[in-house]
């Protein structure tokens, strides 16, 4: 893979954002002419070419090497560093591209369609840049671009613990440390679905700072966020991720034993974070990665059709492309696909649109909704009917399809299908707006 320096290619991007023109010849189809190519600035055009490239040399071919070892993607993660595609959130006055929400869930729908865990270890790392340079100290929003920008950090995330209820209060906790004079923090606990951060090269922690002033009258004022660089004394990886699908997010159990961060390591501000957003930008995320994942599954069903699959004798046919039952099936679940692609699609304007100050949360977090669950329902009859739509030679373990259902289940379970109908539904029936939460 040819791949220019991504310093400079951001650096071209600064003028480049400024100015969109509408660039669409060079990125691969994602569906043949069932999914027109996005309108992007020229930067995130460049960004996504080198991306595409990156898939077709790297990430593709390794897909099923890294789910069979159910571990992180590491060849694949570097291929994205040396496209740049770190860079893509990272505002444009500290070198990044700066793009736009729909560049950043465009490249992740991408990647799913090649191997979705890749595309959410993305998501992770692009999810927190955007959040990181809004809530952080001042001071430390250049360092970290750099690090991003020219040292191609990937940045993954440790939140989650194992409480009875998703919504449980934290029990890792992160207090000032001084011992060496220079001020810092200690941190203590462990945390469960550790997306991306196996081998990132920084750690974003959420943890809870009992010395915290003001906690009694608003208990947020304690979370804090820190960066632990890769390989610290104390933060040990346990490696026990074992799921039916997603296997190579590597997403399992970290501890954190008595682990000291600098002082520059703490990356928000209490009362800056956490941002009304962040929840709805997740779910994007995961409506682009599952859509991802039935466009994939779609794909990779195709020469399968064409080279091995029989026609049902009734048809009269010599091949299985011109079984209309078959056509009929494969335009059926590639409508569908289209539809949540383009309804995914659209909340990242709304995103933008929202940041900006142009629409309110509801507004956004509505949209949203329906967008991750016409993406999970699309995605799982996708994954599960491309093997009526191949026939049964396509159900051979060696053939390998049933990965494609397997993402597409375990990712589905984030937050559940029949919540998202509820929710739209209250909205609809009562007027009632959501509030900022874990998942709404």
């Amino acid at each position: 893979m040819t791949v220019t320096d991504p310093a400079s290619d951001a650096d071209n991007a600064i003028s480049d954002h400024a100015t969109p023109t509408v660039r669409t010849d060079e990125l691969i189809p994602l569906l043949g002419a069932a999914v027109p190519a996005p309108r992007l600035a020229p930067g995130e055009h460049a960004v996504l070419v080198r991306l595409d490239a990156a898939i077709d040399e790297v990430v593709a071919p390794l897909a099923v090497e890294h789910d069979a070892a159910g571990r992180y993607p590491t060849r694949a993660i570097h291929a994205l560093k040396q496209a740049g595609l770190l860079a893509l959130a990272v505002p444009t006055e500290f070198g990044g591209v700066g793009a736009g929400h729909a560049a950043s869930l465009e490249a992740q729908v991408r990647l799913a369609a090649a191997d979705s865990a890749v595309a959410q270890v993305f998501k992770v790392h692009d999810e927190l840049v955007r959040e990181i340079f809004v809530y952080c100290p001042d001071e430390l929003r250049a360092p970290l671009a750099t690090r991003i920008v020219d040292d191609h950090h990937v940045l993954g995330l440790a939140v989650a613990e194992s409480g009875k209820r998703v919504d449980t209060p934290w029990t890792t906790t992160v207090v000032p440390h001084d011992a060496d004079g220079a001020g810092g923090w200690v941190i203590d606990g462990t945390k469960i679905y550790t997306t991306g951060a196996a081998e990132a090269d920084e750690v974003a922690v959420w943890a809870f700072d009992p010395t915290a002033p003001g906690i009694a009258d608003d208990p947020l004022l304690g979370f804090r966020l820190t960066l632990v660089e890769r390989g610290a004394r104390g933060m040990v990886v346990h490696r026990d991720w074992d799921a039916l699908g997603q296997r190579a997010t590597d997403s399992g159990t970290i501890t954190f034993d008595g682990v000291i961060a600098p002082l520059a390591a703490q990356a928000s501000i209490p009362g800056r974070a956490p941002l009304l957003q962040n929840s709805l930008r997740y779910q994007a995320g995961f409506a682009a990665v599952l859509v991802g994942i039935g466009l994939g599954a779609i794909r990779s069903a195709l020469p399968f059709v064409a080279d091995s699959s029989r026609p049902w004798p009734s048809a009269g046919v010599e091949s299985a492309t011109d079984d209309p039952m078959v056509r009929r099936l494969c335009g059926e679940l590639a409508a569908d696909l289209v539809a949540a692609y383009h309804s995914t699609m659209a909340t990242g304007a709304l995103l933008d649109r929202f940041e900006q100050g142009e629409i309110d949360r509801t507004q956004l977090a509505v949209p949203i909704y329906a967008a991750k669950a016409s993406a999970s329902r699309a995605a799982i009859a996708a994954t599960s009917q491309i093997h009526a739509l191949m026939g049964t030679r396509s159900a051979s373990a060696a053939a390998g399809f049933d990965r494609w259902w397997r993402n597409a289940r375990t990712l589905s379970l984030h937050d559940p299908l029949d919540w998202k109908h509820e929710e739209i539904g209250r909205h609809l029936l009562t007027g009632w707006q959501p509030e900022p939460g874990i998942y709404t």
